[in-house]
């Protein structure tokens, strides 16, 4: 086994999903990405039918590399409204209305005061945070998305 197949199978983070993303039959809420750099990991989150100007979504990210991203799902509810008609939900299959968290680990140490995050608008929640230089870095960050 290689140095590089090792480090592929810490890219793959055990996701831990709990409120309303543990309970998601439709688009899959919480599948994470992980690159990285030699200065960097870049993750990305999906988070859809998420709006993140109602969503009060907080992502921290710990010195060891403990991310924990928390919001609250405000859509969902059994009513829809189109140009002209309002419809009843018979069948939902996006995520109920409620809090969630997503919490994963990086496959390193970073420094959480030097991260940028970005919400874009197809529901992935992208972040680039820089990995640590100093292990004497006590700082955690949190941060709403922009």
């Amino acid at each position: 086994m290689g140095v590089d197949d090792n480090s592929e199978s810490k890219l793959k983070p055990s996701v831990v999903l709990t409120g309303s993303a543990n309970e998601s039959y439709g688009p899959c809420i919480g599948l994470v990405d992980i690159g990285v750099s030699q200065s960097a990991f870049l993750f990305r989150v999906s988070l859809p039918s998420i709006r993140s100007d109602q969503s009060q979504l907080k992502c921290e990210i710990q010195r060891d590399g403990k991310v924990c991203i928390q919001g609250v799902i405000t859509e969902g509810t059994g009513m829809l409204e189109g140009i002209s008609s309002k419809c009843e939900m018979k069948v939902e299959k996006f995520c109920r209305p409620g809090p969630f968290t997503i919490s994963f680990n990086l496959p390193g140490s970073v420094d959480p005061r030097l991260f940028s995050p970005k919400f874009r608008p197809d529901g992935i929640l992208e972040v680039v945070v820089m990995k640590s230089m100093n292990t004497g870095d006590s700082v955690d960050a949190r941060a709403p998305p922009s």
